[in-house]
C-alpha cells in the first residue's frame, strides 16, 4: 500500500500541493468569510447588518450587471450550513468586468471591509462561495468566448471558467473528444472544480482534473488579468490550481482531452469484507491497461439496493444475494469501467 501511495504522489505532483493548500485555505476561509460571525455554528446574516456600499462600486462601467437587491440566492450553497448574504452580486459578461470589480475593491483598501468570492454552481459545503457584506461573482454568466477544441498531438479544449463540465462533454463528443479526468457530478463549473482538485475514478491513471491543465487565465487579487502555465508564471499556476479561490479567479482554462471511447462497460461490485474490497481495488489500480475507471466507496444497505444496481451476481442467485439482504448493513462498493471499440464487444467480457 505504501509503494502504491508513493508512486501515485510521484506521478501526480499537484496532489500534494492541493492537500497542503486545502489545509491552509480552510483556515483562511474561516478568517475571511466568518471573521465577523461565529465560525463554530451555522450562520444566517441579514441585510440590516450591512455597511453602506461605496458609491463608486455602483457607478463602475461594466459589460455585465451588478445587482444589490434580490440576491438571497447567493447566500446558499450545497452544504446548507452557512448563509452569508452579500452586499452585491456581479453578473459578468467579460473578464474585464471581473477585473474591474476586483481591482476596485483592492484599491479601496482594508478600510472598506469588502471581500470578493467567485461562485459557480454553489456546490461548496462551508460557505466558500459566499462572502458576508461583500461581492459575489456569478461565474456562470461569463460566456465571453465559446469553447474551442484543438486537435493534434496534444489535443485540448479552450474554455471559460464559468462553463459547465456537462456542456464540455456534449460539445466534445461532437468532435470525438472527452476530458481525461471527470468528477462524478458534471453540472459544475470548470473554475470551481479546478479551484479544488476534481477527483474522479480516472484519477489513479490521469491524476485529478488539476493535473490535466495546460494553461490558465486568472484574475489576481489586484485585478490583474494574467496568463500562466507550468513554465510561465508557474507560482500563480500551481497556486490557483487547488487553491480554493485564495490566489485568484480562474476565468479561462486549456484542458487536456483524449479520444472519447466508442463503448463503455460499467460494473458495480458489492463487498461485505473490507480487506477483500481493498485488495481488489489495489489490484485494479496497479494493473496496466486494465480498467480506465476505478472508484471505491462505502454504503449502507437498504431495501431495493440489488434491484437498482448492477453487480457481480444476479439478484436471482439466492446464495449470493442472501449476503446483501441485511437492512442497514455496511457494504463496500467498487465502481469500474472498461473502454472498448464496437469490434471488441465479443472479447471485452473476457477482460472484465
Amino acid at each position: 500500500m505504501k509503494s502504491l501511495t508513493n508512486s501515485f504522489l510521484k506521478n501526480n505532483d499537484l496532489i500534494g500541493r492541493f492537500l497542503v493548500t486545502m489545509l491552509l485555505s480552510s483556515n483562511l476561509y474561516k478568517n475571511d468569510i466568518c471573521s465577523k460571525l461565529p465560525s463554530d455554528n451555522p450562520t444566517v446574516s441579514s441585510q440590516s447588518e450591512f455597511s453602506i456600499l461605496p458609491s463608486s462600486l455602483k457607478s463602475l462601467s461594466l459589460d455585465g450587471h451588478i445587482f444589490f437587491e434580490d440576491i438571497q440566492h447567493a447566500a446558499n450553497d450545497f452544504g446548507n450550513r452557512y448563509h452569508f448574504l452579500p452586499a452585491a452580486v456581479l453578473h459578468p459578461k467579460s473578464v474585464r468586468d471581473i477585473s474591474s470589480v476586483v481591482r476596485h475593491v483592492y484599491e479601496l483598501g482594508n478600510t472598506s471591509m469588502l471581500t470578493v468570492a467567485a461562485r459557480g454552481r454553489g456546490h461548496s459545503v462551508a460557505g466558500q462561495a459566499q462572502t458576508h457584506q461583500g461581492v459575489v461573482i456569478n461565474m456562470q454568466t461569463l460566456q465571453e468566448q465559446k469553447m474551442c477544441f484543438h486537435t493534434g498531438d496534444l489535443p485540448y479544449v479552450d474554455v471559460s471558467g464559468g462553463e459547465l463540465w456537462i456542456n464540455i462533454l456534449h460539445e466534445g463528443l461532437k468532435h470525438g473528444f472527452a476530458p481525461k479526468s471527470w468528477t462524478d457530478y458534471l453540472h459544475l463549473t470548470v473554475g470551481g472544480t479546478l479551484s479544488n482538485a476534481g477527483i474522479s475514478g480516472q484519477a489513479f491513471r490521469h491524476g485529478p482534473q488539476i493535473n490535466n491543465v495546460y494553461e490558465l487565465e486568472v484574475v489576481t487579487g489586484k485585478g490583474e488579468i494574467v496568463t500562466c502555465t507550468k513554465q510561465h508564471n508557474a507560482d500563480l499556476f500551481y497556486g490557483v490550481l487547488g487553491g480554493l479561490g485564495q490566489f485568484g479567479i480562474i476565468t479561462r482554462a486549456k484542458i487536456s482531452v483524449e479520444k472519447a471511447p466508442k463503448r463503455v462497460k460499467w460494473i458495480r461490485m458489492l463487498y461485505t469484507d473490507f480487506s477483500i474490497f481493498c485488495q481488489d481495488q489495489e489490484h485494479l489500480i496497479s494493473s496496466d491497461n486494465y480498467f480506465e475507471y476505478v472508484e471505491g466507496f462505502v454504503i449502507i444497505n437498504r431495501t431495493g439496493l440489488l434491484h437498482n444496481w448492477r453487480s457481480t451476481f444476479s439478484p436471482k442467485d439466492p446464495l449470493q444475494a442472501s449476503k446483501f439482504h441485511s437492512e442497514g448493513k455496511t457494504l463496500y462498493c467498487l465502481e469500474i469501467a472498461k473502454y472498448f471499440n464496437p469490434e471488441e464487444s465479443d472479447t471485452v467480457n473476457q477482460v472484465s
